[in-house]
Parts: structure tokens; sequence; C-alpha cells
């Protein structure tokens, strides 16, 4: 596990990698982060992904700057579907499948915030599969915009007051759109139920009333069975690292 640096034009975006145990080379997953940041919660998810055989890189979209000052500007770019947040997004996926230990296959995974940005970069980049948690749908005709894209897996928590109906709509969108996908609500979770992310003091109380901030973890392990199981099949070859 280390602290690392991606080109991303002239600029050196700071991240975090981390390595599976043993010999690769290994397909590899870059981690879109919720709107507070590459914080531990999101490190931890990382050393997730890796523990179970995939290089897990984690882009500092916000370039270590407090996350106060950055979210908006980051919001902007994921709802306009372009920006330096994107240009980050996809400069990882390059970096990721040149590197000597991975196999050249790349997913994406997006919590919160990074939801949004993981649906659209899979239709927008060449990703080979995307895993979207609870993420903001794209505005438009979304069966359009999602035209071409990778396989998607995605979990919503029904909890959840500010993504009513959102699981449904996807599911929807990428059928009409051809596309590969496992969309699955969890009517007693709510926002954030895969990690053990927290919003800030000043946040919490509103944060559990229209998010249903965690509310129904007990859901965590089911949607992470199926991230897992969806990565294998899209990102491995016959469930081997090669």
């Amino acid at each position: 596990m280390a602290d690392i640096t991606i080109p991303v034009g002239s600029l050196d975006l700071p991240g975090y990698l981390a390595v599976p145990e043993g010999e690769g080379p290994w397909p590899a997953v870059v981690i879109v982060f919720e709107a507070t940041g590459a914080n531990q919660d999101m490190r931890d998810q990382a050393d997730r992904l890796a523990a179970q055989g995939y290089l897990a890189v984690l882009p500092d979209l916000y370039s270590g700057k407090p996350w106060l000052r950055c979210v908006r500007k980051a919001m902007r770019d994921m709802m306009a579907r372009r920006g330096p947040a994107f240009d980050a997004i996809e400069a990882a996926r390059v970096w990721s499948a040149e590197r000597e230990d991975c196999t050249g296959r790349v997913g994406v995974i997006g919590f919160c915030m990074g939801g949004g940005f993981a649906l659209v970069a899979a239709a927008k980049y060449d990703f080979d599969a995307a895993s979207v948690n609870y993420g903001i749908l794209p505005r438009g005709d979304m069966a359009k915009i999602l035209d071409g894209a990778c396989p998607v897996v995605a979990s919503y928590g029904g909890r959840d007051r500010t993504l009513r109906g959102a699981a449904g709509k996807l599911d929807l969108a990428l059928t009409e759109a051809g596309v590969v996908h496992d969309v699955k609500e969890y009517p007693g979770s709510g926002h954030s139920f895969l990690t053990e992310s927290t919003a800030p003091p000043p946040l919490n109380a509103v944060a559990k009333v229209m998010l249903g901030l965690g509310a129904g973890r007990e859901n965590a392990p089911d949607a992470w069975d199926r991230i897992f199981a969806f990565f294998g099949d899209h990102l491995r070859k016959n469930g081997s690292t090669t």
C-alpha cells in the first residue's frame, strides 16, 4: 500500500495504491470517492479490493485540498459529464492499465458522488466493468447517455430519500441501452451503506433523515458479494487473475 502520483496532463495527481499479495498480473479497479474525499474510509475500500485480487487505485480528485473547497466544482463536473475530475479518472484508468503488474483490464467503482462519476465513466471511457453505489443519475436521455457502456453493477438504498426510484430508472435505462447489468435496491438501507462513512458533525442529523445514512449496513455483505461476482465475470478471464 503506497501513496502515488498519477500524471494528468502536465500535473501530478496524488493518490493511493493498494496491491494484492502474491504474484500478478492483476486486473485493476479505479476508485472514485464519496463527496468527503480520499479519506481513510475510501483507502479501506482500496484495501478491500486488493484483498480480493485487484490493483486498487484511488486518485485524489481534490489534489489534497479540503473537500469543502472542492466538492462543488466536482459536482459540477459530474453533472456536466466533463471537466478535470473526469480527466483524472481517465488518467487513472490509463495509468493502471499500463502498469506491468496489470492485466490491462480495468474496472471503476464509485460511492456516493463517485457513483455518479462511475456511471458516466462506464460509457465515456474504455472501462471493462463499473460498480455504481448510490450514484446520482445523469440528466437527460439516460439510455442514450449510457449507450455502449461497459457492464454495470449498481446498488441503492430504499431509505435514501434523495435517490428515490433511482434503481428502477437505472435498470430501465440500461436495459434499453442493451448494457449487461445487475441493479438492486435494498429497501432497509440508506446512503453509504456499503462503507463506514459518516457525515461531518454539522450535517449528521440532516444526513440521517434525508439520506438514511448509517441504516441497513447489514446488507453490505450481499452488495459486496454481488460486486465481486460481477467483477469476477467481467474483469477476470475464467475466474483467474490473468
